[in-house]
């Protein structure tokens, strides 16, 4: 080896081990900030909440999927019923642990009247995949079930990239969802472009991300994943369902809806998911995440840091959460454990 080779090897050992250093000192400085926000007010514990709020929004643990319970004023209305224990093609990959019973049972206890009955003024599905819709047809087969709406966008199969088609059970879901609503009596709301703002209680919700798959595309199903926005005086959640940042859907988001106080980050807050434009427009001080934390890409926990600053949780280690948004702009109580 040559002088000159020599220092060549040498200078390169030297960038390589600084260029290490430099991305160890990022990383150790992003777990300190990570730590630091995502710890920052740590939910209290539903058992020992003495506060009045009526108004919440109720995020389920069921796993990596998606059960969100909005409540106002005694009103009740779900957002997505969890993963279900079917697997209609018996494909090794779709043989998932169902949550749909613990959804019915919490229900069941936090929404019930006096006679055990549970009513909700409308459910919404918010794309055609099974850790969304799967339990939706255990909910509205049950006697003591009552849905009065079911807000879902159509599902075009020839609209739907090939490997989904070939591989998931999307049009399975889809179907039980559909057929459940209209054997229990259920309306079905399908042109959603048209419903315009939703009141709850003293909630007011607008459904965004509307549009259908177009005719002669093939897109993911989590590309026609619909985002709600739920508003109560100065405060707004954004319930951001699968949207990710490859179909531009979050750019569209974040011009639309401007700043909130609390964002369910999108697709369980795996890759693809809350990209920095969506952060750096919505600024959210707090993000709930429906995943076990270890899931959790990367990425989205580096942007969620230090694109909007939030304290971030998920559901699997707070037991589920409650958020009880008050009428000031800002007040909203985290509770955890609420299983």
């Amino acid at each position: 080896m040559t002088t000159k080779t020599k220092k060549i090897v040498k200078i390169t050992a030297i960038v390589l081990a600084a260029a290490a250093l430099g991305i160890s000192i990022v990383f150790a400085v992003y777990g300190i900030i990570y730590t630091v926000r995502r710890n920052a007010e740590m939910p209290v514990p539903v058992s020992s909440y003495t506060g009045g709020g009526t108004d919440r929004i109720h995020f389920l643990d069921t796993g990596s999927s998606d059960a969100i319970l909005i409540e106002s004023e005694g009103k009740f209305a779900l957002v997505d019923c969890a993963e279900d224990s079917d697997n209609p093609r018996g494909l090794p990959a779709l043989d998932m642990q169902g949550y749909e019973q613990v959804v019915v049972d919490y229900l069941k206890k936090v929404a019930a009247d006096e006679n055990g009955n549970v009513t909700l003024e409308f459910v919404v599905g918010t794309h055609a995949h099974s850790d969304h819709l799967g339990g939706f047809d255990t909910l509205l087969s049950d006697p003591a079930v009552t849905v009065k709406k079911a807000y879902l966008k159509r599902y075009h199969e020839d609209r739907i990239a090939q490997n989904e088609v070939d591989e998931w059970d999307n049009k399975e879901v889809y179907d039980q969802m559909v057929e459940a609503a209209l054997a229990s009596g259920t309306e079905l709301v399908q042109d959603l472009g048209s419903v315009g703002t939703i009141e709850l209680g003293a909630f007011t919700i607008d459904l965004l991300a509307t549009e259908e798959a177009k005719e002669g595309e093939r897109v993911g199903e989590n590309d026609n994943s619909l985002v709600l926005l739920v508003k109560n005086g100065g405060n707004k959640v954004l319930l951001m369902g699968d949207a990710n940042y490859g179909s531009g859907v979050e750019r569209e988001i974040a011009r639309e809806v401007g700043k909130v106080d609390l964002i369910k980050v999108g697709h369980h807050g795996y890759g693809y998911s809350t990209g920095s434009t969506l952060l750096t427009e919505t600024q959210p001080k707090i993000a709930v995440i429906t995943n076990l934390e270890k899931w959790v890409y990367f990425g989205v926990k580096f942007r969620l840091v230090m694109n909007s600053r939030s304290a971030v949780y998920t559901t699997d280690e707070c037991g589920g959460m409650i958020a009880v948004i008050g009428e000031d702009k800002g007040d909203i109580t985290l509770l955890s454990d609420i299983h």
